[in-house]
């Protein structure tokens, strides 16, 4: 449900905003509030499974999804689906780490890479089919249905969960694993600064939606979120048990590599929030066409990024952390061929092709990169900050591009208007990789051990990097 909900709303915004009478910054908010909530609580979702148990909180999670879900759906106005998409983001929050914490405190470890395999293969499947998805229902039953098929899938989840998944024992992790969230089991909360990272987020976040009014208010958001934003670094330097221990910045690998996962993470959010718009908007596409015409993309990450994985070990995280961000940035600015009347086969499918070869190169040896860049006990920490960092950098894209492309509030309504703010989004997306992979060329050295763990190497997210299990002696069926 999580990995289908990144990909397929992007397609039914121009509908939604034509039903609900809404503007280009609600439409910035509908991606948002959702990617602010679930990038903001994702640690603290952690967290949660350790105390409480993962099946526990992965079901309450489900459930709180399809509740948002139906809200959504039946939202009558552009408020309530906003506030409904937030609400959507706690419930991703609560259920998607403990998914993958699940199998493997559940499988014994023979069995665990091929499950964990199977994971990351339906996860890739997910986000695959999800603006093919999105599409149909676009404009087919309508775009509530976009999200009313979450209830559905939640009425086979909850009972296969409860009934066929062992919970797993949040009394039984080692001492020593408390850098990796596991010895938290037992600690506090650092609610603390989950509030102050969601909150430093969402003020940043609305300055950049609303800068284009230039009011006291907004300066004073912005303020308000750098302020927050310190505090966060405060405390969490300062609490003996900090959601996001300082620490482990210490590794220069670790920060390296949370640097490329910025910059290339915030170019994907710019361009998939965009790319849906400017082939409905400019090319005058439906939404199924349009969905589709992005499908080869995540197919090539899903059937090749074994394959990269593997090269990645070979030949060591740099090459692919370089090369990757330079075809992606070479892929979008191909898509600036796409106007009005664009053909698929001449101007959408190569711009498409290349940023999924990009894709391919370096999404799988980053995940490695980062996992193999601290303690094994931390692997859990590091692979949810990163996870944060990218969902982070989506949300924030999401909100300056229209600010930096000067994208007024009903510009989505103008071909023309559109299609030349497009046009310089591109550029500050194709920007953002060539930075990337100037900072991966520079900085990112092979790491002692390499990452051999199927989640490194195959699932087709687009939208941020799969999340790491945490260490655990739970259950073994």
């Amino acid at each position: 449900m999580v990995l289908l909900d990144s990909t397929v709303v992007n397609v039914a915004l121009p509908r939604i905003g034509r039903d609900l009478d809404a503007d280009l910054t609600a439409l910035q908010w509908t991606v948002n509030a959702y990617m602010l909530t679930l990038a903001g609580l994702i640690l603290l979702g952690g967290s949660l499974g350790d105390r409480y148990g993962r099946r526990r909180i992965f079901v309450i999670g489900v459930v709180w999804f399809a509740l948002a879900s139906l809200l959504c759906g039946i939202a009558p106005n552009a408020g309530v689906l906003i506030a409904a998409r937030a609400l959507q983001g706690v419930g991703g929050a609560l259920l998607t780490p403990g998914s993958l914490a699940l199998i493997q405190a559940s499988f014994h470890p023979d069995d665990r890479g091929r499950a964990v395999g199977l994971w990351s293969g339906f996860g890739g499947i997910g986000a695959a089919v999800g603006p093919f998805l999105g599409g149909w229902l676009v404009d087919g039953p309508g775009w509530r249905w976009v999200f009313l098929l979450n209830v559905p899938l939640a009425l086979v989840c909850v009972p296969v969960a409860l009934r066929h998944v062992p919970e797993s024992d949040a009394g039984t992790f080692r001492p020593g694993d408390a850098g990796s969230g596991a010895g938290r089991a037992h600690g506090r909360f650092d609610v603390l600064g989950a509030v102050l990272g969601a909150l430093a987020l969402a003020l940043v976040t609305y300055a950049l939606i609303e800068a284009g009014e230039g009011s006291l208010i907004v300066v004073l958001t912005a303020v308000g979120g750098v302020a927050a934003a310190v505090a966060f670094v405060y405390v969490e330097k300062r609490r003996p048990d900090p959601m996001m221990p300082l620490d482990i910045f210490a590794s220069r690998q670790f920060t390296a590599v949370n640097l490329v996962t910025l910059c290339v993470y915030a170019a994907f959010g710019g361009f998939f929030f965009l790319a849906a718009l400017q082939l409905q908007v400019v090319a005058g596409w439906s939404a199924l066409g349009a969905g589709t015409a992005l499908l080869p993309a995540t197919l090539l990450m899903l059937l090749l990024s074994a394959r990269s994985g593997e090269l990645g070990e070979r030949i060591g995280p740099r090459i692919p952390l370089t090369v990757g961000p330079l075809l992606c940035a070479t892929g979008m600015l191909l898509m600036l061929r796409v106007g009005p009347d664009a053909s698929y086969l001449t101007d959408v499918l190569p711009a498409v092709l290349v940023l999924g070869l990009g894709m391919v190169s370096l999404v799988a040896p980053l995940t490695a990169t980062v996992l193999a860049s601290v303690d094994v006990s931390r692997a859990g920490l590091a692979s949810g900050i990163n996870n944060a960092a990218a969902r982070a950098a989506g949300l924030v894209a999401v909100a300056a591009l229209p600010l930096l492309t000067g994208m007024g509030p009903e510009a989505y309504r103008s071909a023309d208007a559109f299609d030349d703010a497009f046009r310089k989004a591109m550029g500050w997306c194709a920007g953002a990789l060539v930075v990337g992979a100037v900072v991966a060329f520079a900085t990112v050295r092979r790491p002692a051990p390499d990452c051999t763990r199927p989640e490194c190497r195959t699932h087709g997210s687009v939208m941020a990097p799969p999340l790491e299990g945490r260490p655990t002696r739970g259950r073994i069926g």
